[in-house]
């Protein structure tokens, strides 16, 4: 075990990317990654300068990434990503909370009790959704991620290695074909807005009639393609998903495609401001044996905070989940 605390190795990396942020005129996500990959390989990549490299040394010689719990780790790179992120000028720079990360996984191992099974994040950012599905996970896997933006796929790169979790990635634009065979399970915190790629737009059943399609819709189409007759998507959706002027189409299409299992609106206390809330978007790919759920999952989840009422929640979800057990066929077991 290392004898730093979890403040001190938060420091200790913060500092060393402050000083790769100074003598190389990066922005601070960029530096964080050089630093991880230091700690990863203990080494540089012959692009630093002398100084630099001794100031690294200096800074990182008491981090011992091996010797520290896994559960520190992802915490600590967490931390220092989501301070990054808050210098960001990019809307995509966003971090999908630890709290609603753990809800969903405790959705996933309601949906999936045996393994393997073939997870996949089409928008992973720095992956931190991805590794917490994979952290908590009941079963085997083998797990997929893309990303466009590189500086956060360098960064989930890093994250995944440090964790030593395999993961495959992708740097691509999500909504271009993938070198991918179907998965079970696909977990995506949508980005929302429009999609500047009309041409692409076009091989899409929810492109829109005129000007450009919302890149949510088109990846919630996206990741049906991608997933196996049966198979499971979670996603989390804007509260206005269904109220825009195209959640007609998106309707038509989901009625043809999909069962819709649950709706679970997150409280407003687990995001910065009213206009973030979210809900969690759970639906099962249509197949030769699959049925719609007698009663889709529908709640309003209080305050993550709040332990009692919770626990009254999640009874309750939990009965569903057996009942949907029951009378469903193609859930992973």
């Amino acid at each position: 075990m290392s004898n730093l605390n979890i403040e001190q190795v938060f420091t200790k990396i913060d500092e060393a990317t402050k000083a790769v942020e100074y003598h190389k005129n990066e922005p601070y996500l960029d530096s964080l990654s050089i630093v991880l990959e230091w700690l990863l390989f203990k080494e540089s990549n012959g692009e630093e300068d002398e100084i630099l490299v001794r100031k690294l040394k200096t800074s990182l010689k008491e981090i011992h990434i091996d010797k520290l719990p896994k559960d520190q780790l992802k915490k600590v790179t967490e931390l220092l990503i989501l301070k990054g992120m808050k210098d960001s000028v990019q809307a995509q720079h966003l971090l999908t909370p630890e709290t609603i990360a753990l809800f969903i996984s405790y959705l996933v191992n309601k949906l999936f009790s045996k393994g393997p099974i073939r997870v996949f994040d089409p928008v992973c950012g720095t992956a931190n959704l991805l590794t917490t599905v994979l952290k908590e996970l009941n079963t085997s896997y083998e797990a997929f991620g893309s990303e466009i933006d590189p500086t956060l796929l360098r960064l989930a790169v890093n994250h995944a290695n440090l964790l030593e979790m395999e993961i495959e990635f992708f740097h691509q634009d999500s909504l271009r074909p993938f070198l991918l065979d179907p998965v079970d399970l696909v977990i995506a915190d949508l980005p929302v807005g429009y999609y500047p790629d009309d041409m692409i737009a076009q091989n899409y059943e929810l492109r829109a009639n005129e000007g450009h399609s919302y890149a949510h819709h088109l990846l919630i189409e996206q990741s049906l393609n991608y997933t196996k007759d049966g198979g499971y998507l979670i996603f989390l959706i804007p509260e206005f998903l269904f109220d825009s002027d195209q959640a007609q189409q998106l309707n038509r299409f989901l009625h043809k495609s999909a069962h819709i299992v649950g709706v679970l609106r997150l409280p407003e206390d687990a995001f910065r401001s009213e206009k973030q809330v979210k809900s969690i978007f759970i639906l099962q790919k249509k197949g030769v044996e699959t049925k719609a759920p007698h009663q889709p999952l529908l709640v309003m989840l209080p305050s993550l905070n709040n332990s009692k009422a919770m626990e009254n929640i999640l009874v309750q979800i939990n009965d569903w989940f057996e009942k949907y057990k029951e009378n469903s066929k193609g859930i992973g077991e």
